[in-house]
């Protein structure tokens, strides 16, 4: 095994060191694309291939980018729906970061003429009033 892939393989996003805190007190927003993600059907096993992109608001905390580029491509061996994958993504980095505001797009490649597009958010400000 060569030291990308163990490092791929032994990853651990859930640990604290991959979300920073925020020094800024002011709402902005940090937008980051990940255009090589990839997984694998789990019905074909045919690669699935995708351009993922974040949006959120922190809060307490920021995740570091290396960290989220390793988490990512963590999937590349993973037999994972389109719709799980983007969920599964979601939800542990919004557990990570809990940020004020939260948005994933999964802009899956066309396979077979069908093109899918996954789409999540959650506004934790809204909640609050």
């Amino acid at each position: 095994m060569k030291y990308g892939e163990k490092e791929i393989k032994e990853f651990d996003i859930n640990k604290e060191e991959n979300f920073w805190p925020n020094k800024n007190k002011k709402d902005y927003t940090i937008k980051v694309t990940l255009p090589e993600f990839m997984c694998k059907c789990p019905r074909s096993g045919y690669p699935d291939f995708a351009t993922i992109h974040l949006e959120y608001i922190p809060n307490e905390k920021v995740v570091e980018l290396k960290a989220l580029k390793l988490y990512i491509n963590s999937f590349m061996d993973r037999y994972i729906s389109h719709e799980d994958s983007i969920n599964e993504i979601f939800d542990t980095i919004f557990e990570g970061l809990k940020p004020k505001k939260m948005k994933i797009i999964g802009d899956f490649n066309p396979r077979g003429n069908v093109h899918t597009v996954i789409e999540r958010e959650e506004d934790v400000r809204s909640k609050a009033d």
